[in-house]
């Protein structure tokens, strides 16, 4: 259940090795700061603004550009012909594959994109995997810490499953469209080329090829004068 096989095509990440066992996809979540330490060999072959800001220990492929702003605390690898917007945040432990946008004012941490995410306007991605060709509209909001204490859960059906990590945001499949200013509860699984609509409040897990619509009633009326 879970598997990285049923959410995920592992040709479309240059870091299949982070998921070795047939558990749960989020298993990989805190595989990814040793995984890091073991393989990051910093270099900077992008196109570095000079207001930028670059730790020491970060990878950036040829061809990405990083704009005025931006911050790379790192350990971090982002791949090549990467698009990093004005005042992008990338904390520790994130690694962005090929052909990505991360877009202004969003934050990352400790997460893992494939090639093609778009993650581009005013987005927090924590603890998280976004699958190949994902994308984020702007404001989502991938929470990653519930407010009441113990390891974040996994509703499906009528089963609970502990995930066995206190913080946890979200798995976002292959092809997963997720709408402007909705935000993803700790635990939410989207399975691959689903769409969220816009200003849903999600928890739990979506089954691959679904819509969540927004059908709260809207109201009409004529505006008093006077």
């Amino acid at each position: 259940m879970f598997k990285v096989a049923d959410f995920f095509d592992l040709s479309q990440t240059a870091h299949a090795a982070l998921f070795v066992s047939d558990g749960p996809a989020w298993e990989a979540l805190p595989r990814i700061k040793d995984y890091l330490a073991e393989t990051l060999k910093p270099a900077i072959l992008a196109t570095v603004s000079p207001q930028a800001i670059v730790g020491e220990n970060v990878s950036i492929g040829e061809g990405t550009i990083v704009a005025a702003g931006v911050c790379i605390e790192g350990p971090a690898i982002i791949g090549r012909h990467c698009q990093i917007r004005h005042n992008a945040y990338i904390r520790a432990q994130v690694i962005v594959g090929d052909n990505c946008v991360v877009g202004n004012a969003c934050e990352l941490k400790n997460a893992l994109l494939f090639n093609d995410c778009q993650v581009p306007h005013f987005n927090y991605v924590g603890d998280s995997i976004l699958g190949h060709h994902a994308h984020l509209g702007a404001g989502v909001v991938l929470s990653n810490f519930k407010s009441l204490p113990g390891n974040v859960t996994v509703q499906h059906g009528d089963d609970i499953i502990d995930t066995g990590l206190r913080k946890f945001g979200a798995l976002i499949g292959d092809h997963t469209e997720i709408g402007c200013n909705s935000v993803l509860n700790p635990g939410s699984i989207i399975g691959r080329g689903s769409v969220i609509y816009p200003n849903i409040n999600w928890r739990g897990v979506l089954a691959a090829g679904h819509i969540v619509k927004n059908t709260a009633p809207q109201e009409v009326i004529a505006k008093r004068e006077g």
